[in-house]
């Protein structure tokens, strides 16, 4: 008997992490039949959070090579308005963890970074180059921003690459005043999310997506019908990844059915970071 076929292995792999993240199959185009690239594909498909780790060190030579890949990513027009901030200091570790005491993995990874938005050094560069600025408006802090969350995702990428699984801490700019301060940012440069980074401890699940049907538009806008739609995404995804529990049931009661759409819709009822445009503007962006 021969031995296994590879090529038909990570086709469905990839097949089998898409019908769960999406509930529908996906044709796999001919131009990407080959194994290796299959792979790739799989493993973009088939992304998870991680929320706990091994002991396994992350050494400092590894982290450094994520940020060089992170860097390396898209920047708007080469602005390059991103920076890490490494955490390896164990009292703002320590900090950062009291902050978010509902999220322990963020004190057990092994690796903490943390993505700022960079409006500064292009203002620094114009100055010493003796030009007028201009672009003190809205779309600085954007572009900013914009290239932040692509070098996450790059750093994201790059970890899982090799083994890693990571997890995006987006409740870092709740305590953005308390943090600022802790790293000494300068004005215009505000953080933006941290990532846990650790080699996995355990396996975690895929999440389902919303269906390509309401996300993915061909030339124009298209929504299907909202309710219906997001009743079949609920049901897919409580089978799948039902929640350990109810947002907030002492406000809001107990659902016999309980989904995605349920949980978002309770978690926005509460009021969210609404001082963190107050905080941006005192940091010097015009957000107009």
């Amino acid at each position: 008997m021969s031995g296994p076929d590879h090529s038909e292995s990570a086709a469905q792999a990839l097949d089998a992490a898409l019908y769960e993240r999406f509930g529908e199959k996906i044709a796999l185009p001919e131009d990407v039949a080959a194994d290796a690239l299959q792979r790739t594909l799989a493993q973009l498909a088939a992304r998870r959070v991680h929320r706990t780790w091994s002991v396994r060190p992350v050494s400092d030579e590894l982290v450094r090579l994520l940020c060089a890949c992170a860097l390396s990513a898209p920047s708007k027009s080469d602005l390059q308005q991103r920076d890490i901030i490494v955490v390896n200091d164990p009292a703002i570790r320590a900090t950062i963890a009291r902050l978010l005491p509902h999220m322990p993995w963020v004190e057990k990874a092994p690796r903490f970074l943390v993505f700022c938005a960079n409006g500064r050094r292009i203002r620094q560069t114009s100055a010493l180059r003796g030009k007028p600025f201009a672009n003190n408006h809205l779309d600085l802090f954007f572009n900013a921003v914009g290239d932040a969350a692509i070098a996450l995702t790059t750093c994201l990428h790059a970890a899982e690459a090799i083994g890693l699984g990571c997890c995006p801490i987006s409740e870092v700019r709740n305590h953005a005043r308390i943090l600022d301060p802790l790293f000494r940012l300068p004005q215009q440069v505000i953080p933006f999310a941290g990532l846990c980074i650790g080699w996995p401890g355990a396996p975690d699940q895929i999440s389902p997506r919303l269906p390509l049907a309401m996300t993915v538009h061909e030339n124009t806008w298209h929504e299907p019908e909202l309710a219906s739609t997001l009743d079949e995404y609920d049901r897919r995804r409580e089978a799948l990844q039902p929640y350990q529990k109810q947002y907030q049931p002492e406000r809001w009661g107990v659902d016999a059915v309980y989904g995605w759409s349920h949980q978002k819709a309770r978690q926005y009822a509460v009021e969210q970071r609404a001082d963190f445009g107050a905080y941006v503007r005192d940091k010097g962006f015009n957000l107009e």
